[in-house]
């Protein structure tokens, strides 16, 4: 019999090396290899692989299928985020910073299935239950009736449910899951990885709905093996500014949906609260006269969000060194339109300091926010202040051209619901949407003359 081969593995990226070392080759962090035991054995296969296994049953692409059942949390944000619901068997993987409201999200869904006849099953492997009750009952769902438990054991949690699998199990959180099958302290690769395949299993062949809960490392990754992603069938990121009151659940992964559409919430005294007009939530009151800001029609899936630019430019001494901060937005992308704005336009922003925000603590990545953004930067160069009533959106080329964007008319249709009776924008076919007048700009120049009154 071969002798067991020793391994080592990263606790950072699940790199494995056949010996110690204090750098992960791969990853490049320090003193994250651990030692584990390894149960397979190297030996040559003697046997032709193409004979001696089972006939696979095979079906055409062509085949009819059922669209996948579908069970409705009764948070609609959450049912959004999901595609449309959580579909039975399937394994999710949410993950957030710490205190974000994971926790809370998950307790308020799982209440309202147990409330409406669904049997739910809530295991904490960082919380008593009577800690998880009392959270409950803060929350006003004192009533669910939820089965609670606080264990790490999967061989404990597996056993317990086998007599009777629930249509939803919430495990809070992966990384606290100890498997008996594999050495190691919870938390690590190993464990992590095999934890995790033998709860998805058990859910994949009872037809529970399950939910792991992720911890998240400083940069904001999930923890753990980056396999645990490709194992389960949504990944769901818990984003937000605790500075801020809005969370915003968005799909990053969604093996029965789309990763397009987002559930908004506001944390509460009461919990989580949806947010079913988000454009509300990050808009600001704006009197008349002021420079530097301007409203942008962010899409984010199929829903439009309209969301407040910021800026401010502040002359500074000859000499001194200009500093550019910007928050909820790329700095990349703030240096490239700062670079067309002077090369296309003749504007001259290198003895200014330049600070750019997004309202809200949001974090707008459409590029369609270009021309915005350079507006905002216009007017509070200039201190002449931008239409109250108008939104802009365009994406800007380096050549200063003005580029159509999608979803136009979904932009327009918000602004007209939310008052905005002008948009600033490029022009593209289409484009039409009652109470709303749409002024076009083909170039980036245009745009800034408008706004100087050039014409």
């Amino acid at each position: 019999m071969a002798r067991p081969q020793k391994r080592y593995v990263c606790q950072a990226c699940g790199s494995v090396a056949t010996r110690w070392q204090g750098q992960c080759a791969d990853c490049g962090e320090w003193n994250t290899m651990v030692e584990e035991a390894s149960n397979v054995t190297v030996f040559s296969a003697k046997h032709n692989l193409r004979t001696g296994g089972q006939a696979i049953a095979m079906v055409g692409l062509d085949a009819d299928i059922p669209l996948p059942k579908r069970w409705s949390t009764g948070i609609a944000e959450f049912d959004r985020a999901m595609g449309g619901g959580i579909v039975p068997g399937s394994a999710t993987l949410i993950g957030g910073d710490p205190g974000i409201g994971k926790s809370t999200l998950l307790l308020q869904a799982a209440a309202r299935m147990a409330l409406a006849g669904q049997r739910v099953a809530y295991i904490s492997g960082e919380e008593a239950a009577d800690q998880v009750r009392l959270r409950a009952r803060r929350l006003g769902l004192g009533q669910a009736p939820v089965q609670l438990a606080s264990a790490t054991s999967v061989r404990d949690i597996l056993t317990t449910l086998e007599k009777a699998a629930p249509s939803l199990l919430v495990i809070d959180s992966i990384q606290t899951m100890h498997s008996d099958l594999i050495e190691g302290a919870p938390g690590t690769v190993s464990q992590v990885r095999a934890s995790a395949q033998e709860l998805i299993r058990f859910a994949k062949e009872r037809g529970t709905a399950l939910v792991l809960v992720g911890h998240v490392t400083k940069d904001g990754a999930i923890a753990g093996p980056r396999v645990l992603e490709h194992m389960v069938d949504t990944v769901l990121s818990f984003e937000g500014e605790r500075s801020h009151q809005y969370r915003i659940l968005r799909a990053v992964k969604n093996r029965f949906g789309g990763t397009d559409e987002i559930g908004v919430f506001a944390m509460a005294e009461g919990g989580l609260d949806e947010v079913a007009n988000p454009s509300a939530l990050f808009l600001t009151a704006r009197g008349e006269g002021v420079s530097g800001a301007t409203v942008f029609p962010a899409m984010e899936g199929t829903r439009p969000v309209l969301v407040e630019i910021q800026a401010l430019v502040v002359r500074l001494q000859s000499g001194a060194t200009p500093r550019r901060a910007v928050v909820g937005w790329d700095s990349g992308r703030l240096a490239m339109i700062l670079a067309v704005l002077e090369a296309r336009c003749g504007l001259s922003f290198s003895t200014a300091e330049v600070y750019l925000n997004i309202a809200g603590g949001y974090r707008v990545s459409d590029p369609a926010a270009d021309m915005a953004v350079a507006a905002a930067l216009v007017s509070a160069l200039a201190e002449r202040p931008v239409p109250t009533d108008s939104i802009i959106y365009g994406e800007v080329a380096l050549s200063g051209e003005v580029r159509p964007v999608a979803h136009a008319n979904l932009r327009l249709k918000e602004a007209a619901k939310l008052g905005f009776g002008k948009a600033w924008g490029p022009a593209a076919k289409g484009e039409k949407q009652a109470g709303v007048k749409i002024e076009n700009f083909g170039t980036l120049g245009a745009l800034v003359d408008h706004i100087l009154g050039r014409q």
